[in-house]
């Protein structure tokens, strides 16, 4: 049984979010992909970048057999790592040591606007811990700017996240932000990209 997952927002989103990464992925060592959801973009990251090792997570056993599923239909198996099982509200990040040792990059792509604040906070404290300096986190979807909307479509989207849980929501990047700073980082780079999204780089200091 064929037990890949297709997102179609990811089958959009991957070629945009791919020219980023060739401007700030590490030359080698791991990637570590938090709430991979059905694997499109672990798969299709791994293919475009061999000389790094793309590591998928996601707490929902449905998405990690997709992303199984997404690395056999790939031929992957002998490069990337099976997904693991990870929240990222639950710390500390039980990593192997081998993670642990070359990891150089974490991204979060869709993520924290469709989580409670505090999964946004525990991103950044299990960052700082896990990454060496200047390595990076990336997060991408929509973000609030100065406190306002970027468009009338995200505070119809916003507004549709909180009608579901009122715990979620478009996030201030002012706000994400200060938890960065509060947790060693700095906001290294913005990138405005397609649909009313950005690409968010923060590197350890």
């Amino acid at each position: 049984m064929d037990e890949r997952l297709f997102f179609p927002a990811t089958h959009r989103n991957s070629p945009f979010i791919e020219k980023v990464l060739h401007k700030f992925l590490p030359q080698e060592g791991f990637v570590l992909e938090i709430a991979s959801g059905s694997g499109e973009h672990g798969v299709t990251f791994q293919r475009c970048f061999p000389r790094i090792t793309w590591q998928t997570s996601d707490p929902e056993l449905l998405h990690r057999k997709s992303i199984s599923a997404w690395i056999r239909h790939q031929g992957l198996e002998e490069k990337m790592p099976q997904p693991i099982d990870l929240d990222v509200d639950k710390k500390p990040w039980d990593l192997i040591p081998e993670i642990k040792l070359n990891l150089r990059f974490i991204i979060c792509i869709n993520l924290i606007h469709i989580s409670q604040w505090s999964c946004t906070q525990s991103l950044f404290e299990e960052s700082r811990n896990k990454l060496k300096k200047e390595d990076s986190l990336m997060l991408y979807g929509p973000f609030k700017i100065n406190g306002e909307h970027t468009s009338s479509s995200n505070d119809l989207f916003d507004r549709s996240l909180k009608s579901r849980n009122k715990k979620w929501g478009v996030r201030d990047l002012d706000e994400v932000d200060s938890v960065a700073r509060t947790n060693g980082f700095e906001k290294f780079e913005v990138i405005e990209m397609p649909a009313n999204n950005f690409s968010v780089i923060f590197r350890k200091i």
